[in-house]
């Protein structure tokens, strides 16, 4: 699917957790990502999953950031090996991806996600590691596994389709 269509996506939101943030390079930017596209999913009906790791070790996810969607706890690095992610994502859905860290967990999780043949977008912008060069890494190596790497306003605009669209000027608030 060349161009994400928000009536077939699904945004994943993997382990923003309280813990696990303050260590993330430009851990700020990367939940003011995930919030934005938080914000636009909710204006523009796309619903959103929640995953976190190991909650009584990395906490819960980060506040003002949850937002409506179910919450899949997971002890697994890759979440399409716990029960319920695949099952909660309809299969013809893009699944678009933020999430940390993005060589652990995220790149884990896209992996599954891409084995299971699904559609999966990653956004560069709304994905942290601890240290820039494995957050790289895993991009590159979802990518050549087949994943789409885009970034908030690609997905946004790509979910807007046209500035004719009755929530475009709040959408579009929310990126500037």
């Amino acid at each position: 699917m060349p161009i994400l269509d928000r009536n077939a996506s699904t945004l994943l939101v993997i382990d923003f957790q309280g813990r696990l943030m303050p260590v993330i390079e430009d851990g700020d930017a990367v939940i003011r990502n995930a919030r934005r596209l938080l914000d636009a999913a909710a204006k523009l009906d796309v619903p959103c999953l929640f995953t976190e790791q190991n909650s009584a070790g990395l906490g819960t996810t980060v506040e003002g950031l949850l937002a409506p969607g179910p919450v899949l706890p997971k002890m697994t690095f890759d979440a399409t090996r716990s029960p319920g992610l695949l099952d909660g994502i309809p299969a013809e859905q893009a699944v678009v991806v933020a999430g940390c860290e993005a060589h652990v967990c995220v790149l884990q999780t896209v992996l599954g996600l891409l084995k299971a043949g699904r559609s999966v977008h990653v956004i560069r912008d709304a994905i942290g590691s601890r240290r820039a060069e494995n957050k790289e890494a895993a991009i590159r190596r979802m990518e050549r596994n087949g994943a789409e790497v885009v970034t908030t306003e690609m997905v946004v605009f790509e979910w807007l389709e046209t500035c004719e669209h009755p929530c475009f000027r709040d959408v579009v608030q929310l990126i500037k």
